[in-house]
């Protein structure tokens, strides 16, 4: 099974991108961050037309999160138990969905950003990701044989590897030693980062500002974390930065990754 998770930075705006996708990557499922639509918005005759089952949850013009899959799809869920909340009214964001795809439980999770390191949405950041590790660690307790992928925008670089330049970080959110912590413990609870050793050295991400894509400035912060029965079907996985050129472009690369059958 093909899985590939991309951040396309608003579905309307890159829905025919998205389709084109589709067609030329032969891609069985697809986890999608950022839609930024609500889903009366949402554009799916981009996936019925191709035999994709769909489902998504977006609440604004900010966020969302979807999987389109044509090997099945079932059992959706929005959100993940004790999933923190954001703003004066701790509202849920339309920042996670899961469903099973082909009997794996395949999570688009858009990560929150943290903004700066003394911003409330710093500490939401870390809560968010401390009750994912719970949710995930209580899964695969209940079940350690469970086939499972977190896919998406993880707005962490774990290594300093996964950044142009340390130096422009230094103060900033993504590479900070809490964050990168965080990340980890996603690992500790029983998952394994399938798509570096397939693809040393590569970034997800390039922001629109300064030329960072030509100039090879980029950031790692977009993968998939599988259960070990998962990562052990592992084929192959590719970053595909054909996608973050040309004309309309998200800033971020679709990150493409082979399981065995």
């Amino acid at each position: 099974m093909r899985i590939a998770t991309w951040n396309v930075n608003s579905i309307r705006a890159r829905a025919e991108r998205v389709g084109a996708f589709l067609d030329r990557s032969d891609v069985d499922v697809l986890a999608i961050q950022e839609l930024k639509a609500k889903d009366s918005q949402f554009p799916r005759e981009v996936f019925d037309s191709r035999g994709y089952e769909v489902a998504f949850h977006g609440l604004n013009q900010w966020n969302g999160v979807a999987i389109a899959s044509r090997v099945g799809l079932a059992d959706a869920r929005i959100g993940f138990e004790g999933m923190p909340g954001w703003g004066e009214d701790d509202a849920a964001e339309a920042r996670a969905i899961s469903a099973l795809c082909a009997g794996v439980r395949v999570h688009s999770l858009y990560v929150p950003n943290g903004r700066e390191l003394d911003h409330p949405h710093y500490a939401y950041k870390l809560a968010w990701l401390d009750r994912l590790r719970e949710a995930v660690a209580a899964e695969l307790a209940a079940d350690a044989a469970a086939r499972l992928v977190l896919c998406g925008d993880f707005n962490v670089a774990p290594r300093d590897e996964d950044v142009w330049d340390m130096a422009e970080f230094e103060g900033a959110t993504h590479v900070s030693q809490p964050e990168r912590d965080a990340f980890q413990a996603l690992l500790d609870a029983g998952l394994a980062e399938v798509t570096r050793a397939h693809t040393p050295g590569a970034y997800t991400f390039w922001d629109y500002q300064q030329l960072r894509f030509p100039k090879k400035q980029g950031m790692r912060i977009d993968f998939q974390l599988a259960s070990r029965a998962l990562a052990e079907r592992v084929a192959d996985a590719r970053i595909d930065r054909e996608e973050r050129k040309g004309k309309g472009a998200s800033d971020h690369a679709p990150v493409i990754v082979d399981y065995a059958d």
